[in-house]
């Protein structure tokens, strides 16, 4: 496995003027990165918790800062619908390893819709069959086609298009990218992703991020509790 990550820290552009009271800047876990910066680790990092709590923004913030299309794709994808990031993106900065450009891609999953469809009007001979497949099958197709090799990798929730076995797939593809010195952020809400062994697992919440291990996780326990009785969930919820 190469040591050499492409990314070795995002942190605030000292030169960005930075409204802290903005709705964004005051998510404890984006304040924590404008205020210390957060290094990236080598290998697979999983971002969790709960919705609010700043995986997306933070996730779509690194694409953005890293030059990718915020909407999913490479630097040099052209394509958006309807903005809404927040602007956290533009008051970071990315520490990359120096040496030279590396493969980087983000897929988002709300958003594949309108990558499909820039990616099928460019023409050519690949990547016009993925609004023909199940959206599952068209966003590991997508994946597998494009994060291939040493780079650098965004997600936004991609098991929400996945079934249980194609999540495994991820999984294993994953693996194999980390093998090859990639370094992948992925923001999740999936128990099955995160028990990746080996990953980095870096909770958000109103603590701000801080490192986890898998089973002090509480999507773990709440999935394990469920499965195990769920009807101690359901009679709460369901009237009678």
């Amino acid at each position: 496995m190469r040591t050499d990550q492409p990314v070795r820290r995002v942190e605030r552009d000292a030169e960005v003027e930075v409204d802290p009271t903005a709705w964004w800047a005051r998510i404890p876990a984006v304040a924590a990165i404008l205020e210390s910066g957060l290094n990236i680790p080598p290998g697979v990092t999983f971002l969790v918790g709960e919705n609010g709590s700043g995986k997306s923004t933070l996730v779509e913030a690194l694409a953005q800062a890293h030059g990718l299309n915020v909407e999913g794709g490479s630097r040099g994808a052209m394509h958006s619908t309807r903005a809404t990031e927040s602007p956290l993106g533009a008051a970071l900065r990315v520490v990359r390893t120096p040496g030279r450009r590396v493969n980087s891609y983000f897929l988002r999953a709300e958003t594949m819709h309108g990558l499909y469809t820039y990616l099928e009007s460019l023409g050519g001979a690949v990547d016009t069959d993925l609004h023909d497949r199940s959206h599952g099958e068209g966003f590991l197709e997508l994946l597998e086609r494009k994060f291939r090799g040493y780079g650098f990798y965004l997600m936004d929730e991609p098991e929400a298009p996945l079934s249980f076995s194609s999540t495994l797939r991820l999984v294993a593809h994953l693996d194999r990218l980390r093998s090859t010195g990639a370094q992948i952020v992925v923001a999740t809400h999936s128990p099955l992703l995160t028990g990746l062994p080996g990953a980095t697992i870096l909770e958000l919440g109103a603590h701000g991020i801080r490192r986890a291990a898998w089973n002090e996780l509480e999507l773990v326990e709440h999935w394990r509790a469920f499965l195990g009785r769920p009807a101690s969930y359901l009679d709460r919820l369901l009237a009678p």
